[in-house]
């Protein structure tokens, strides 16, 4: 007897648990959080009955001057929902316009996710939500219905660093088939980044895909590296297992990355089918990584007829003390008179980092060094580096 009363109440519990599992799978389901209107306007909403004060945080919003380890820059603003009787609360952007957007939610001053949106992005330790305004630039954020390229992490030999090392590596639509050789772009991701910023931040294979199927740009491959050098891949895909990313990685702008350079490229021309000379070699990259390519493309002024520099990190450095950043003037000089085909900068002139590069500039004017300058709206953001990318990738190997 005592059995049965004993399994009578498991079922209960067991009805009573799956009754409320399914009612919070089914109430989820009925919240639409992002909706996006026919006006571009977007409304938000989130399921939080017993929260006392729900907002809302992205790149959407306006701008807000806060303190970070790079010193004041603009962060996202945030606003208030609103709620309602049945405890879901609510908040509507004006019209957008189009791009890739993210954002979070601040429950009660927690920041979180939008349990009704699967789709989210890291950047360094922080996870958010994103959604695309289409039309214009952000269609080639978009996956439209063209032939698709190729994207695969490989491991290689970096026996300058003491390990085996983790890169990215896009392959354009057509190339296991192809018997054609193709450019190589190597492009470089910025500090806190790893090999998977470029591909989830920065819509490479998006980019590279659309540019290509509309014959903007050159089928090439893009070779994305991890430019932490204490690091054989990014967090959680390592040896190192599972830890908390951090901005700046040991090492990570001493000139061990600079110095080891050639070993990515000995690997790629290894095992692609590539044109393995200066006049089909590109490389960029954003923040860190155009002080990676600036000083790389000219620590080895015969490797490179493109350069790309995404709001570049250039400044004077304390730890910057090894070979690769000694003789910059010389060395520049030199790769001025080796020639060139593409020296091109980019920033927004609300960048933190606009007055070095504007010094770094009339370093060059004073030498007389070519290069090709684009200055948008905005500071160091994902936006900018998107879409500096988009107008970089068309200019090269024409």
């Amino acid at each position: 007897m005592k059995k049965h009363i004993s399994l009578f109440i498991l079922s209960i519990i067991f009805m009573s648990a799956n009754s409320n599992a399914q009612q919070a799978l089914f109430s989820n389901q009925q919240i639409t959080s992002p909706e996006i209107q026919q006006d571009n306007s977007v409304i938000f909403r989130m399921l939080a009955p017993n929260s006392n004060l729900v907002q809302i945080t992205g790149d959407f919003l306006p701008t807000e001057k806060k303190q970070s380890p790079m010193g004041e820059i603009d962060m996202p603003g945030k606003v208030d929902l609103i709620k309602d009787n049945n405890g879901v609360w609510t908040y509507k952007t004006k019209e957008l316009n189009p791009e890739l957007y993210s954002y979070s939610f601040i429950v009660d001053g927690l920041t979180t996710k939008d349990p009704s949106n699967p789709f989210l992005v890291r950047d360094v330790a922080s996870v958010t939500n994103i959604f695309i305004i289409g039309g214009g630039q952000a269609d080639l954020y978009k996956v439209n219905k063209i032939p698709h390229g190729t994207i695969a992490r490989r491991w290689y030999d970096a026996p300058e660093l003491g390990m085996n090392r983790r890169l990215t590596v896009y392959t354009p639509p057509g190339y296991e088939k192809s018997n054609q050789k193709y450019p190589v772009l190597y492009l470089l991701h910025g500090a806190g980044g790893d090999e998977e910023s470029w591909i989830s931040l920065g819509r490479t294979a998006q980019i590279m895909d659309n540019l290509i199927a509309e014959n903007k740009a050159e089928p090439m491959i893009v070779v994305m590296p991890n430019g932490n050098v204490s690091q054989d891949a990014a967090p959680g895909e390592g040896s190192d297992g599972f830890y908390k990313p951090q901005f700046m990685a040991p090492k990570t702008m001493n000139g061990s990355y600079e110095g080891s350079f050639l070993d990515i490229i000995k690997f790629i021309e290894s095992n692609y089918k590539v044109k393995a000379d200066k006049q089909h070699r590109a490389i960029a990259g954003l923040s860190m990584g155009g002080f990676h390519s600036m000083h790389i493309s000219r620590y080895y002024p015969n490797y490179f007829d493109y350069i790309g520099l995404f709001s570049a990190a250039i400044m004077p450095r304390e730890d910057a003390t090894a070979k690769v950043y000694s003789n910059i003037d010389e060395t520049l000089n030199t790769q001025m008179k080796n020639g060139y085909k593409l020296y091109w900068i980019a920033i927004g002139n609300a960048d933190f980092l606009y007055k070095t590069n504007k010094e770094f500039r009339e370093k060059l004017d004073k030498m007389g060094m070519k290069y090709t300058y684009v200055e948008t709206e905005g500071g160091h953001i994902w936006k900018n580096w998107r879409t500096y990318l988009s107008e970089f990738a068309p200019k090269l190997f024409n």
